[in-house]
């Protein structure tokens, strides 16, 4: 079968997928022989018609399609071929994350691989009766924590990256480098949060008031908003009339944020730093905001590193699927859920032990593209660096970018910086 390359047409192909993505251990150097027998399954919740979310989803497929196509064309799976079975959801209802996650069950699919779900913890408990392996990216710690709490139940259920409280106790550290560096002067040493109403950003935004009180900044403003966002006049004119030196935008939908940068740009705070909590990762950001774009940070708690490891990434994705704009985390996302399921499988031997899988994948830090995620904790969602670990090979970093020329730039953690901060032109 033969794939469409646009990632529009993909997320509305949703058929059954065959082929696959290079293991992260060494393959033979001999030619493969083509995989046969029943396949090996990962079902997969892909949102294509819900309001918001679905780039990212999109995004996961195109990646996991990636590595399923690397993996079938090195023979496969212990000389099975892998096939991927997407499943639509809405992310937003519970209801539907629990049917999607029902519905992949009776299918008797070997792993489950989902980007994020909003509402997660309904689709965790429609999975707890069948346990094959649940990896997800959804960075939410109350899922994690439930985890925590019932590990006999959820112990099959993994978070490959670091939870969304890490948006917030970060913030505080990044602006500290960036003064420390001295390529940003800030006009003052407040912070102003405009929190958006869902428990993801709420979450986010304590975490953040509370970071604040042990830095050398302090918080002038907790600004609220509701999705969907129609005009950000009110919030652009509260800004200026609070002066904060840095301004977090405490959201999640790129098309908003493209709104938003552009009716800022034409009324901005001289001299402050604008971060767009996570949303500019979405292709759509770029494409709509334009050259309002340049300047603004952003970031990830899970993102394609620029190494030698995700530039050869970032490389085959563009090849593979050439759009405009390639997001930056969940096709890394999608790319190493596979890998590290290939991984497991082949070390366990059979994709059927769902609890020699589960354990091996708990035991066996894994390497990505969008870094190291170790498991083996009592929520069993990766360790974030700088603030969980000061070791970048002992956790996965969150990825600060800033709109440089048109492209989105590492500016921190300084380990992984491809660029310097550069004041935006209001500063």
């Amino acid at each position: 079968m033969t794939y469409p390359v646009d990632r529009r047409n993909v997320i509305k192909s949703m058929g059954a997928l065959a082929a696959s993505a290079a293991l992260p251990f060494s393959m033979p150097a001999q030619a493969q022989k083509k995989p046969t027998g029943k396949p090996i399954v990962i079902g997969l919740t892909i949102s294509q018609t819900a309001a918001a979310g679905v780039a990212d989803h999109g995004d996961h497929l195109n990646g996991s399609i990636l590595a399923m196509e690397e993996i079938n064309a090195n023979g496969g799976i212990l000389g099975r071929p892998l096939e991927l079975k997407p499943v639509d959801v809405d992310l937003l209802s519970p209801e539907s994350c629990q049917a999607v996650v029902r519905k992949l069950v009776d299918m008797k699919v070997h792993a489950i691989s989902s980007p994020f779900l909003f509402v997660p913890i309904p689709a965790m408990d429609a999975s707890v009766g069948y346990k094959c392996p649940y990896l997800n990216g959804n960075t939410q710690r109350a899922a994690t924590d439930l985890v925590a709490a019932n590990p006999q139940k959820y112990g099959h259920i993994f978070q490959m990256d670091p939870s969304e409280v890490y948006y917030g106790y970060t913030f505080p550290k990044f602006l500290e480098d960036m003064q420390d560096k001295g390529g940003w002067k800030p006009i003052n040493n407040k912070v102003h949060i405009v929190q958006e109403q869902i428990a993801y950003n709420q979450t986010i935004s304590r975490a953040c008031q509370e970071a604040l009180k042990t830095s050398r900044f302090e918080l002038a403003k907790v600004t609220d908003i509701q999705y969907p966002v129609q005009d950000w006049g009110a919030v652009v004119r509260d800004i200026k009339k609070t002066g904060a030196g840095a301004v977090m935008i405490d959201h999640w939908v790129a098309a908003e944020y493209a709104a938003f940068v552009k009716q800022f740009r034409a009324n901005p705070l001289k001299g402050a730093l604008v971060y767009l909590q996570y949303g500019p990762s979405q292709p759509e950001f770029l494409q709509l905001a334009g050259k309002n774009a340049e300047g603004f940070v952003w970031s990830t708690v899970l993102g394609v590193y620029a190494d030698e490891k995700g530039r050869a990434f970032r490389e085959k994705y563009k090849k593979r699927f050439p759009a405009k704009v390639m997001g930056l985390c969940y096709t890394g996302s999608g790319y190493d859920i596979v890998n590290f399921l290939a991984q497991a499988w082949t070390a366990v031997g059979d994709p059927d032990k769902f609890a020699a899988v589960n354990d091996y994948i708990r035991k066996t830090p894994f390497r990505g593209v969008c870094g190291w995620s170790y498991l083996n904790n009592a929520r069993q969602e990766g360790v974030h660096y700088p603030v969980g670990t000061d070791d970048l090979e002992k956790g996965m970093a969150q990825l600060y970018f800033q709109v440089q020329n048109g492209e989105h730039k590492i500016i921190y953690p300084n380990k992984l910086i491809e660029t310097p901060f550069k004041p935006a032109s209001w500063m």
